[in-house]
């Protein structure tokens, strides 16, 4: 009796929902990494500093 009332429910939607948003998580994360390690290189970023620099 009482497994045939806790069995109610499907769990298919659920895990579904979950894993589309997992999913979705996951690239959001990979596109900020990518989009972080596409900056400016050392290089250009210390040529920027020392041309600041030698305004003052």
């Amino acid at each position: 009796m009482i497994n045939t009332l806790i069995a109610l429910y499907s769990w298919t939607g659920g895990v579904v929902m979950i894993a589309i948003f997992a999913l979705v998580c996951i690239t959001l994360v990979g596109i900020l990494i990518n989009f972080l390690s596409k900056g400016k290189s050392k290089d250009e970023s210390n040529s920027l500093n020392e041309d600041n620099n030698s305004e003052y």
